[in-house]
């Protein structure tokens, strides 16, 4: 198996600090990895930072489909050379942050769905816990409230190029049973955080009155925003998954009256 090494210096390419690019080198954590994540036949994984696409072209001969997120531009053109031969795979140009993981799989269908990817270092925290930081956004959000957390094992430094100053874990996150807390209407808790985060540095309340939604109409909106007693002049990144839960309840309450 070619390393990242070998193609990075064949490209005379040097990672990207600002971006945390840090490439797994060892290509038994890879297979491990792999293992760990189990991927079946009629699965869609989405890849978080496919870099140089080298577990790209592994998970592309396991899964349904592959759609691999990488927000640096000369990495998408590298994937899009390299794994071109694969009708499985869609390379998307975007920042894991703003990626929205909801239209991965249509709402209505039984589609499964696996995130799986070398996050880097730097966003791993906003995009897996921490309200209230200018990164929390929709992915936080749906993996607190869907989603058990459990390590699997560490990577030494010496596994990556170049070497991180930290130790890596792999981490695996299994869809509970039940959400968090009981939700009246998923797809709606869906479409609430989708709404509450569109234009991230407006208020709930701006975001709430300008946008329209079909079968979402403002009034209630707002109604639900003062029901929950959630300050409408808080912003999205600030609310937790259990409010946004709260707010989806109190909506289809006022549905439902």
């Amino acid at each position: 198996m070619t390393t990242p090494l070998t193609i990075l210096r064949q490209r005379g390419i040097r990672p990207r600090k600002h971006l945390g690019q840090s490439f797994l080198q060892d290509q038994n954590i890879t297979s491990k990895i792999i293992e760990f994540a189990d991927i079946q036949p009629d699965e869609t994984i989405v890849e978080i930072g496919a870099g140089l696409g080298i577990m790209t072209n592994l998970m592309a001969g396991k899964a349904r489909r592959v759609i691999a997120l990488e927000v640096d531009p000369g990495m998408v053109q590298i994937l899009n050379e390299r794994l071109q031969c694969l009708g499985n795979v869609q390379v998307i140009k975007t920042d894991v942050l703003k990626y929205d993981f909801f239209s991965a799989c249509p709402a209505d269908s039984s589609e499964k769905l696996k995130i799986i990817g070398n996050v880097p270092y730097q966003i791993s925290s906003p995009l897996l816990f921490l309200p209230g930081t200018k990164n929390y956004g929709i992915p936080s959000v749906a993996v607190s409230m869907f989603c058990r957390i459990e390590r699997l094992m560490d990577v030494p430094a010496s596994c990556f190029y170049p070497e991180p100053k930290v130790v890596s874990s792999v981490l695996k996150m299994r869809v509970r049973e039940r959400p968090l807390m009981e939700l009246s209407d998923e797809a709606s808790f869906r479409q609430i955080v989708r709404l509450a985060f569109a234009q991230r540095r407006k208020t709930l309340l701006n975001n709430f009155r300008h946008i329209r939604l079909q079968g979402y109409p403002a009034e209630r909106m707002l109604s639900a925003l003062h029901a929950s007693g959630i300050d409408g002049m808080r912003r999205a990144e600030t609310l937790s998954a259990q409010e946004f839960g709260l707010l989806t309840n109190c909506f289809v309450a006022k549905e439902k009256a």
